[in-house]
């Protein structure tokens, strides 16, 4: 038993424990002699044959462990790696992509490499020539700019610089265990795109808004008469005007809070050239504060320029739009102490509010003033729609200028993207009953690749 065939070691161990005596002495003095021969012929009988001088000993895989191969398998190869300016970008991204190679369950993913420094190809191609498993990886002149999962034949590298000239390769990874490795041996540089082709349904749906918009507005200026919507609000301004003239008090107009870069103010501002149009006519008083200088300078020309279109430039003077603060809940009580002190009979808001509209409201209805508001706001809807006598929602801010004014351009503008809003309309239509019917019928329904189109045709995200 063990590792010393033909020696019992129980009897050494009877023979170390029994008491010595001359015979005993005699009979393990003779074991022990049996088991320093049976060691030694052991040895000599399991030892490898020595290496030769000057060779190093073969080394062999312990159990368990794969052993490593020296030659690169063709199985493990990528084919067709390419690389090329990648499409519809702003010439900062090369797009790679390879072949998948034959079926090895031991691949796990693939890293895509590319030159340290771009532009040369000479020291680090010879880097890559001949080399195989257990070589230096990445090579010399080469970094790993990814490692993709098992399947991927594409890569989008992102961070190349204009102009840069960059030469990539693709390895086959067993975890973290390179298997081989293939380059496209050339040089590409990215290039910057003119046009997004993606985007070409976008570029139609513009042509076709702005189509719309320009034969409507062609149609105004030629004398036709397009059919609005009544919007109560809007017809309520002139009777709060008149009123104000009646009762010989001031009318109060705020623009919103924010400045020139929301479309509110702008709708607002726009707004109030048609009001104090109508105060010069009637010769109202028409105070309006603001919190923003732009919003000031604009207000301004746009009430001038309303005097002096109604033939009154003789009642305008820079007081009439003044500037009060930036900061929100400072500029509102000072509104709300104007509204105190001179008791306007109409308060318009019109333009983007928000904490501060139903303080301005509730101010406004205690003097018991005729209150019309309008905003975008969703939140504060409900506070305006509640404390004031008229209110405009959404939309209906922007179409007021086109309804009070009357302008041909406007309201042309207005028709125009009202057809743009029911062909919207009707493609949304069509594209959820061609997705339900598509669903129904199965895969391969032409009903799907109909409802595919019209995703495509709308799409914004690219």
């Amino acid at each position: 038993m063990g590792f010393c065939p033909g020696v019992d070691l129980r009897s050494l161990r009877i023979a170390a424990t029994t008491r010595p005596n001359a015979r005993h002495l005699a009979g393990g003095t003779a074991s022990i002699l049996a088991l320093l021969l049976a060691l030694s012929s052991g040895a000599l009988a399991q030892a490898p044959n020595p290496p030769a001088l000057g060779m190093a000993p073969e080394s062999t895989p312990s159990a368990g462990q794969t052993p490593v191969a020296t030659q690169v398998d063709p199985r493990h190869k990528v084919s067709a790696v390419t690389a090329a300016d990648a499409p519809n970008d702003h010439g900062d991204s090369i797009l790679i992509t390879w072949s998948l190679p034959a079926t090895a369950p031991e691949i796990t993913g693939y890293a895509v490499l590319r030159l340290a420094q771009g532009g040369d190809l000479g020291g680090p191609t010879t880097a890559l020539e001949g080399w195989k498993p257990g070589d230096p990886f990445p090579p010399a002149g080469w970094v790993v700019r990814a490692t993709m999962p098992k399947g991927s034949e594409s890569y989008r590298d992102g961070e190349v610089h204009p102009h840069d000239r960059q030469s990539y390769a693709v390895a086959t990874m067993a975890g973290d265990r390179p298997l081989a490795l293939v380059a496209n041996g050339t040089l590409v540089s990215p290039v910057v795109q003119w046009f997004h082709r993606a985007k070409g349904f976008l570029l139609l749906n513009l042509l076709v808004i702005a189509g719309a918009i320009l034969w409507s507005v062609f149609q105004a200026s030629r004398g036709k008469v397009f059919a609005i919507r009544k919007i109560a609000g809007l017809d309520a301004v002139e009777e709060a005007v008149g009123r104000a003239t009646e009762m010989g008090r001031p009318i109060l107009f705020v623009p919103g809070t924010q400045d020139l870069d929301n479309v509110q103010t702008v709708a607002g501002v726009t707004i109030l050239g048609s009001i104090s149009q109508m105060t010069a006519q009637y010769e109202t008083r028409l105070d309006v504060p603001v919190s923003k200088s732009l919003v000031l300078s604009t207000a301004r020309e746009t009430v001038k320029e309303s005097y002096t279109a109604a033939g009154r430039p003789d009642l305008y003077n820079d007081d009439v739009v003044h500037y009060v603060t930036d900061e929100q809940f400072g500029f509102v009580a000072a509104i709300d102490g104007i509204m105190v002190r001179e008791q306007p009979s109409a308060c318009f808001y019109f333009g983007a509010f928000f904490a501060e509209s139903l303080i301005l409201a509730e101010t406004g209805n205690s003097i018991g003033a005729i209150q019309i508001a309008g905003t975008a706001q969703p939140t504060q809807l409900p506070f305006f729609v509640a404390a004031c006598d008229y209110t405009l929602i959404g939309e209906e801010l922007f179409a007021a200028s086109a309804y009070l004014s009357k302008s041909p351009s406007l309201l042309g503008s207005l028709r125009g993207q009202d057809i743009g809003k029911a062909l919207a309309m009707i493609f949304i239509t069509i594209g959820t009953l061609t997705e339900t019917i598509g669903r129904l019928a199965g895969t391969g329904s032409p009903f799907l690749a109909v409802s595919a189109f019209i995703k495509r045709f709308f799409a914004t995200n690219f």
